[in-house]
């Protein structure tokens, strides 16, 4: 997939393109972008995804901060595993904010994108005008030379698979859903940094995890049996993650804590990249640090029971 800026636009070949923030690249997005790549084959076209670094809330709504499900080199490689010919990352900024959806479609699709074919997803709207929508998007289109076509939405289990969903599954805890409906696991990637060392204490060392991207949404509190990747190396190790305050040591914020099963090494500075796999329970108070060791044996045993291996497909490998 190649992957150009602003400053690549004087060379773009005539392209089959679908533009949004594409938020995790889940299962709705990938049956999207599937359909341009064949659009695009079928009518001797470049299939092309058009995408922002900065979600666009950020620029037209101050102080909103979004609830990412992928850092911005996350979803890259996510979209690059769609096959995807090219990705466009559009500057998104006020003066951008500001077009009609018609002023849009001509000076940076039809002009400088060469767009001949757009895919606009089922919810998709662009342009300052709120009311404008997809017959709007057509009829510009045939002034412009655009053909522009509506996707079909994505439905799984009875709902329709959208990024929204799934951030409510991960308030919920419920990452096997999420990670269902993304199509892949859900991950999040940090710097391990010091902690108290009251898991080292009992015996359980964990390594204490900075988010490497501070917007990305941080499932419900609890412990989770996880896959952990150190580095980026290949092997996967199983471990077990405490999303919580500590309740036990009387812990004040949240904080993400990793024990990595039959692990023995210094990992302060290293990058971990967690993926989830189930929820196995509650953060609760216990009466004492031993007795939060016996559970914590008691939930290892979670980890041992079959689960299938991470898919790494999008995430750089």
């Amino acid at each position: 997939m190649r992957v150009i800026s602003a400053d690549g636009l004087s060379d773009m070949m005539p392209c089959a393109a679908t533009i949004g923030f594409f938020d995790g690249v889940h299962l709705g997005h990938q049956f999207l972008i599937r359909h341009v790549c064949d659009m695009a084959a079928a009518e001797g076209l470049v299939s092309t995804v058009i995408t922002f670094a900065v979600h666009p809330r950020q620029v037209v709504q101050e102080g909103f901060r979004p609830e990412l499900l992928a850092s911005f080199e996350e979803k890259l490689s996510l979209l690059a595993a769609t096959g995807v010919d090219e990705c466009m990352i559009l500057p998104f900024d006020a003066a951008m904010a500001s077009m009609s959806a018609y002023d849009f479609m001509k000076q940076v699709l039809a002009r400088q994108m060469n767009v001949r074919h757009l895919v606009v997803g089922y919810d998709h709207r662009f342009g300052h005008d709120c009311n404008e929508g997809f017959n709007n998007y057509v009829r510009y289109g045939e002034e412009l030379g655009i053909r522009v076509e509506r996707a079909e939405e994505v439905d799984m289990d009875g709902e329709c698979v959208s990024s929204s969903l799934i951030r409510a599954c991960l308030h919920r805890g419920e990452v096997e859903k999420a990670n269902h409906y993304l199509g892949h696991p859900y991950t999040l990637t940090g710097t391990v940094i010091g902690g108290e060392q009251q898991g080292r204490r009992m015996g359980f060392p964990t390594a204490n995890l900075s988010l490497s991207e501070p917007c990305l949404l941080i499932p419900a509190t609890g412990v989770y049996a996880v896959d952990v990747r150190i580095d980026g190396e290949e092997q996967w190790r199983p471990a077990m993650m405490n999303i919580g305050t500590r309740p036990t040591f009387h812990g004040d914020h949240v904080t993400l804590e990793t024990h990595i099963l039959h692990f023995h090494g210094d990992l302060y500075g290293r990058i971990l990249t967690v993926a989830f796999r189930r929820h196995i329970r509650p953060e609760r108070q216990f009466d004492s640090p031993e007795a939060l060791a016996e559970q914590l044996k008691e939930d290892i045993k979670c980890l041992k029971k079959p689960h299938p291996q991470p898919l790494s497909k999008g995430r750089g490998e």
